[in-house]
C-alpha cells in the first residue's frame, strides 16, 4: 500500500467525482456513522486513530479542498464542524478528539473532495509528524 505522501503527490487535484462521490451514491459501500441532506460521516478504511471518521459535504460545489473555499461555502463548512461535534459526542469521545482537513499536495491531500478527519480514541500528540 503507497504511504499518505505517495498517495497525495499521485493524486490529481480536479472537480472531477472521486470515491466519495461514489460513497454519496451508494454505489460502494460504506461504514455510515451519520448522514443527514448535507454531510454524510462514515469511518476511513485506513485508520490512524482507534475512531477515525471523515466528514464530508454531500454536494462538492467547487469545494474539492479548504483553498477552494468560497463565502458561498460557509454555512456548508459550519455544518461540517457542526457535524463533528455531533458524531464526536455520538462515539463517546468526551476526552476530546483532533480535526485535520489536508489540502493539496504538500498537506497529504490524496482526495479532492473536501472532507475533514475526526480523529480520537486515544492521546493525540503534537506535532502530529
Amino acid at each position: 500500500m503507497a504511504s499518505e505522501k505517495e498517495s497525495a503527490l499521485a493524486a490529481v487535484p480536479s472537480d472531477s467525482p472521486t470515491i466519495f462521490d461514489k460513497i454519496i451514491n451508494k454505489e460502494i459501500p460504506a461504514n455510515i456513522v451519520y448522514e443527514d441532506d448535507k454531510v454524510l460521516a462514515f469511518r476511513d478504511i485506513n485508520p490512524q486513530a482507534p475512531t477515525h471518521i471523515l466528514i464530508i459535504p454531500k454536494v462538492k460545489d467547487g469545494l474539492s479542498g479548504i483553498s477552494k473555499a468560497e463565502e458561498k461555502h460557509c454555512e456548508i463548512l459550519g455544518r461540517l464542524l457542526y457535524t463533528a461535534k455531533l458524531v464526536a459526542k455520538q462515539l463517546g469521545l468526551e476526552e476530546g478528539f483532533r480535526l485535520v482537513i489536508n489540502d493539496g499536495p504538500s498537506g497529504c491531500q490524496s482526495v479532492y473532495h473536501l472532507h475533514i478527519h475526526l480523529l480520537g480514541g486515544r492521546q493525540m500528540n503534537w506535532p502530529p509528524g
